[in-house]
């Protein structure tokens, strides 16, 4: 029975051993071996004193010792957080100490990059280093270090004392505003969402899916826990350019690919050879509306794939789904519930929103998240009880997403913009989504973010941020006078800006806080 994270290999291994679980680069493990090294590792963090609950920062590219690290630390009772390798040395020191990590797992160059900042961290023990140990790393520090080598050699793990309900994971997500703020999963979060979302995707043993997101995104994360779920093996890529996610999935016949909007943009100007398009059987995407013109485009290069187009949030993982079946007919919804949630849209005052009413998007059911670590304001804004249980002795806690939706007559949602992103100009409410989408369909942008800036006339004038499709150059005169005849004159843009490339958060997403900052200065 699974309860917990690493129940899930554990499953794997005792169904399918010898069946592949992961590789990286030339190396492959089964689910067996797989298993056999969390276990080992597992029992390396119980002899250094990991007590149920401590926290253990992962710090590592995508490698097998980054999976094995994770998976150990459920198995030993801890919960992992995992830190995205692109991340520099003040935003991993402020995460560590955030969450009083105990222990961290990462290399000797990247704790070298470390050491100053290291010092603020007061609660870190322990530092384990894949690769070897760096010379002198325990001089005048509070922590000690061993080598992964010497921390993994084999030992008897004991049963894990972690409940189903117990904190797995912390994940850090930065906000529209503030320091990144940790959510924190429960193992029945994760499992719950992991069985839902390989079910919908119809994810078999047979299935070979590309991680090509970071792994401390809760998507990319995803891949590891739907593939083994159902016993699929994981290829994990650390790619520098969009041709090396192209070279991989024809190297390795994969068959899943989920990516986020502006990589999806860049994969689709890529040549890709014929037999790629004929052996993937789907692909995703997550993290923001995918422009049509990028849709279509895919679909032509994988004519045998099913789309699946998701939205989720962190704190709640996944939440709806669109069925492949219906991308023809409604390429803008974001779909319905996954498995195992459900979506309700409200009103401010908590009531049910009508049919083509806007309202905020709330979630309910086995996905959400217990909250913010250390932080009960902004847990209790998030969290809340959903409609008509305030009463309860011990009401249920939903996610208040925040993000605003229309469902139509069917029970299709459709996504209208987040509350603290809607530009409000001229007394009207414009979502960027609307706008960007009138962008990409001229055919002269390849990344298009809309936002707004504080006008003293207007309130807020929109300002439309663009890179030129095919790297070429791009007059900004001629896309603003293309959007005037596509969009009425409040939502038409008052400033477009033109750059060769847009700025990425380290999930992958356009970086609006950035450009918005920018902007404003």
């Amino acid at each position: 029975m699974r309860i917990r994270l690493h129940d899930l290999l554990a499953d794997a291994a005792g169904r399918s051993g010898g069946a592949p679980a992961v590789t990286y680069r030339e190396d492959t493990r089964t689910y067996a071996e797989l298993w056999g090294d969390v276990q080992a590792a597992g029992a390396g963090l119980r002899r250094l004193g990991l007590a149920r609950g401590d926290r253990v920062a992962v710090y590592l590219d995508k490698r097998i010792e980054t999976v094995t690290a994770i998976f150990a630390t459920s198995a030993a009772g801890g919960a992992f957080v995992p830190v995205n390798p692109v991340l520099r040395a003040r935003q991993v020191a402020y995460i560590l100490a955030d969450c009083d990590v105990r222990y961290l797992v990462t290399t000797a160059e990247r704790l070298e990059a470390l050491r100053a900042e290291l010092e603020q961290v007061k609660s870190l023990e322990r530092v384990i280093l894949v690769g070897g140990a760096a010379a002198g790393a325990t001089d005048g520090t509070r922590y000690s270090v061993v080598s992964w080598e010497d921390f993994s050699a084999g030992h008897d793990l004991s049963a894990s004392p972690a409940i189903d309900v117990d904190m797995a994971a912390i994940f850090y997500t930065s906000g529209s505003t503030g320091k990144p703020k940790g959510v924190v999963l429960s193992h029945r979060n994760l499992l719950a969402g992991a069985e839902s979302v390989s079910q919908y995707l119809e994810m078999t043993a047979a299935d070979v899916v590309l991680a090509a997101l970071p792994l401390s995104f809760d998507a990319g994360f995803s891949q590891l826990t739907t593939s083994f779920a159902v016993g699929a093996h994981v290829i994990l890529v650390n790619y520098l350019l969009p041709r090396d996610v192209v070279r991989m999935c024809a190297r390795h016949r994969v068959t899943g690919l989920t990516c986020v909007p502006p990589l999806w943009i860049q994969l689709v100007e890529q040549p890709w050879p014929p037999e790629v398009g004929r052996q993937l059987r789907y692909f995703a995407n997550t993290g923001g509306r995918m422009p049509k013109t990028t849709l279509d485009r895919l679909r032509s290069i994988f004519p045998a794939a099913r789309p699946y187009l998701m939205y989720g949030l962190t704190e709640a993982f996944r939440s709806t789904y669109l069925d492949p079946a219906e991308v023809d007919r409604r390429p803008d919804s974001i779909g319905k519930a996954i498995p195992n949630a459900e979506i309700l849209v409200v009103r401010p005052d908590g009531t049910g929103c009508d049919a083509g009413e806007e309202g905020e998007l709330v979630h309910r059911g086995a996905l959400v998240a217990m909250g913010y670590w250390n932080d009960p304001e902004r847990t209790a804004e998030r969290f809340r009880p959903i409609p008509g249980t305030e009463g309860a002795l011990s009401p249920e806690l939903a996610v208040w997403s925040g993000d605003s939706v229309v469902r139509d007559e069917e029970g299709f949602l459709y996504f209208v913009g987040r509350a603290d992103e809607m530009i409000k100009t001229s007394g009207y409410r414009v979502s960027p989504t609307e706008v960007e989408e009138v962008a990409y369909g001229t055919g002269l942008i390849r990344d298009a973010v809309a936002l707004g800036v504080p006008d003293p006339r207007l309130g807020q004038r929109i300002v439309l941020v663009v890179s030129p499709a095919g790297g070429g150059d791009l007059d900004a005169a001629v896309v603003k006078a293309r959007l005037k005849k596509e969009l009425p004159l409040y939502m038409v843009p008052g400033e477009v800006v033109v750059r060769p490339e847009l700025p990425r958060s380290p999930n992958g997403k356009f970086d609006r806080n950035l450009l918005r900052q920018e902007l404003n200065a």
